[in-house]
């Protein structure tokens, strides 16, 4: 997987910086698989590289 700014992802995969702030920092409820797909395909990677699964609190 490659090292890019925030900036440069963003630009490369058609969403804002903002949206993937918000992405990066967990805040969304989901993400659309045409944009898992551009950024692993951006970063040479797989979704298992960048997503990790996190149990929702039963509160």
């Amino acid at each position: 997987m490659r090292k890019v700014s925030s900036k440069e992802l963003a630009k490369a995969i058609g969403i804002t910086e903002a949206n993937l702030s918000l992405l990066k920092r967990g805040k969304v409820k989901g993400v659309r698989f045409e944009t898992l797909a551009n950024i692993c395909a951006y970063l040479n990677c797989q979704p298992g590289d960048i997503l990790e699964y996190r149990p929702v609190d039963a509160a």
